[in-house]
């Protein structure tokens, strides 16, 4: 299994899935489709819907209802992206301008509110009520990790399990509620149905625990965004988190000036001690470890090319450089 075979399982599908999102962003205030036709242009690994779309044909699953509910988890995601980047003050994704560059931060914080309120249409025309639990459910979370994210900012303290949880909330959530929902869908038992939500879970947070490593040690160009964001930003990730709490005594003085003062002037320095305690490994390690587990979530479910490649991607999150 590899990306192209992933891609052409649900070709077809993506395809379905891009039409409902583009007729969906339509609206008589020209900056909405504007702002939200300039983020599909962007790319994006679409990984999200992937999952959900995997999720439900692996049980067979023949019908139309996988298309809408994944175009949701798009714009679930797409939304939390356009605030994220107005919160950190983002100027480049995927390399390329971000919205509020482009529009400003009061157009891409209400264009996120208008991709939230879309969703919710879809999810209530859907009329599965464990549908739209699991996904108004994910959304609240995804914003409680946001605060509590916001709460963590230039905290050089946070310990691993405290940004765990956050990253849990943040990230990993909708990925588990995309994989859940394709348990639904086909109201498979509730072991196959937990098995799908703890793949989700584990996948999302060891994808994010990549972003998190490739953000000390990737390239610009491959990145899509500048290398050392997270501690412009003043975030505390894993690698941070486990330099600091393996430095020396004057390591750790000048980790804790460089994330409280939201500066890159000490990218340099803060790159070699994160080296040298081999944070980058440690987080790549534990990724590997979690997307281990997702796998092995799966062992329950029906043997297909879906599952198959509901596994590849758990490798691919750990195993990728941008």
């Amino acid at each position: 299994m590899d990306l192209e075979r992933v891609k052409a399982l649900v070709n077809a599908d993506m395809a379905a899935v891009d039409k409902t999102i583009q007729g969906q962003i339509q609206s008589g205030v020209p900056t909405i489709p504007a702002l939200g036709t300039y983020l599909i242009a962007s790319g994006g690994k679409r990984l999200r819907p992937i999952v959900l779309l995997l999720a439900t044909r692996l049980f067979g699953y023949t019908g139309q209802r996988h298309i809408p509910l994944a175009a949701v988890i798009e714009f679930i995601h797409t939304a939390t992206l356009l605030h994220d980047d107005v919160v950190d003050g983002s100027e480049m994704r995927r390399s390329q301008a971000t919205a509020n560059q482009i529009w400003g931060n009061a157009a891409s914080i209400l264009v996120g509110d208008f991709l939230y309120a879309r969703a919710f249409e879809i999810m209530v025309a859907d009329g599965d009520l464990r549908v739209l639990h699991t996904l108004a459910q994910a959304t609240s979370v995804i914003a409680e990790g946001e605060v509590r994210q916001l709460e963590n900012a230039q905290n050089p303290d946070l310990d691993e399990a405290a940004y765990l949880a956050v990253i849990q909330a943040k990230t990993a959530k909708l990925f588990e509620a995309a994989a859940r929902i394709g348990a639904i869908v086909n109201q498979r038992p509730a072991a196959e149905e937990e098995a799908l939500t703890q793949y989700g879970s584990l996948l999302g947070t060891a994808f994010q625990l990549i972003d998190d490593a490739l953000d000390y040690s990737a390239e610009a160009g491959k990145l899509g965004k500048n290398v050392g964001d997270d501690l412009a930003e003043g975030k505390p990730t894993l690698p941070y988190i486990h330099a600091m709490r393996h430095a020396d005594a004057e390591q750790q003085a000048l980790l804790r000036r460089a994330l409280e003062e939201e500066g890159l002037a000490q990218l340099p320095q803060v790159l070699e001690i994160i080296a040298s305690t081999g944070a980058i490994q440690y987080t790549v390690q534990l990724a590997q470890r979690l997307a281990a587990k997702a796998k092995a979530a799966l062992e329950i479910l029906p043997a297909s090319p879906e599952r198959e490649a509901l596994a590849f991607l758990a490798d691919f999150s750990v195993a990728r450089d941008f």
